[in-house]
């Protein structure tokens, strides 16, 4: 079984982990088996067992699901899947899933990518994949899999947030993955305008004015009444809550905002970009 590695510098994954470890370890006890008894059991070697007890390993969906058949826990240590799927994603994943459920309002401006929350799948993989130096096979699919984990937000409860994104122009253009991904991509983000609580608009490159020379950022407006901004750059991953700076970041997204074209006006460019295509 090719397993995730656990990352006990991340005090909170940590703590989820040691908390699963621990019922699994209670569990195997409570029924009189050893390591190696109970590895055999749901088919996995005492070595394996004992480095997931140890917590040096993050158990994967499907030896939770063997351990609570064979210990007959009734569903009890299956529960745990989504605890420990949470925590196999890398924290700042996390921290920003977390804000992003909490947000009402969601503010995006990007010029590098395609919105992390717009991408499709072969687009994430294709974008993590360029990173250099490059991730492992098994990062790679971790941080996959985080990134397209975080889209959930689309299907959330009522009341529907709403959703504000301006793409770059150049994002539309810049052929990640190659023609065909980029094909696929344009189409998703012309599904993605007809939702009703989504504006997608493009910032055209023969614009002479661009208020968002500086790079990509987001603003957040919280179910308190707060707007924090979240800015990502080389090796950064930074949530900004200080006034001042949220203010400045407010104030250049409605400059950007009015300089793109509308959400109408997008979608014929979208358009336009996929029959070039």
């Amino acid at each position: 079984m090719s397993d995730w590695n656990a990352e006990p510098e991340d005090d909170e994954a940590g703590a989820v982990m040691r908390a699963v470890v621990r019922q699994l370890r209670l569990w195997r006890e409570a029924a009189g088996m050893t390591q190696a008894e109970f590895g055999a059991a749901i088919g996995y070697g005492q070595e394996l067992v004992s480095s997931v007890e140890r917590g040096r390993r993050i158990p994967r969906p499907e030896y939770l699901d063997a351990a609570d058949e064979v210990l007959g826990a009734g569903g009890k240590i299956a529960a745990m899947k989504g605890d420990v799927a949470e925590a196999r994603y890398p924290k700042k994943v996390r921290d920003l899933k977390k804000l992003e459920a909490e947000a009402v309002e969601l503010c995006a401006y990007n010029n590098s990518v395609i919105h992390g929350l717009l991408q499709t799948e072969e687009y994430v993989r294709a974008s993590v994949a360029t990173r250099r130096p490059p991730f492992a096979e098994d990062e790679l699919e971790q941080h996959v899999a985080a990134r397209l984990a975080r889209q959930d937000i689309f299907a959330g409860p009522a009341p529907m947030r709403v959703f504000s994104f301006v793409q770059c122009e150049s994002t539309l253009r810049r052929p990640i993955g190659g023609r065909m991904v980029m094909r696929r991509q344009l189409e998703h983000l012309l599904e993605v305008c007809q939702l009703r609580n989504v504006d997608l608009q493009v910032l055209p490159l023969d614009r002479e004015d661009n208020a968002g020379l500086a790079g990509s950022f987001r603003l957040l407006r919280l179910r308190d009444g707060s707007t924090v901004g979240h800015n990502e750059v080389q090796l950064v991953s930074r949530v900004i809550t200080d006034p001042k700076e949220v203010q400045v970041l407010d104030i250049r997204y409605g400059i950007i905002r009015a300089q793109a074209l509308t959400p109408r006006e997008s979608l014929a460019f979208i358009e336009k970009v996929l029959g070039e295509k």
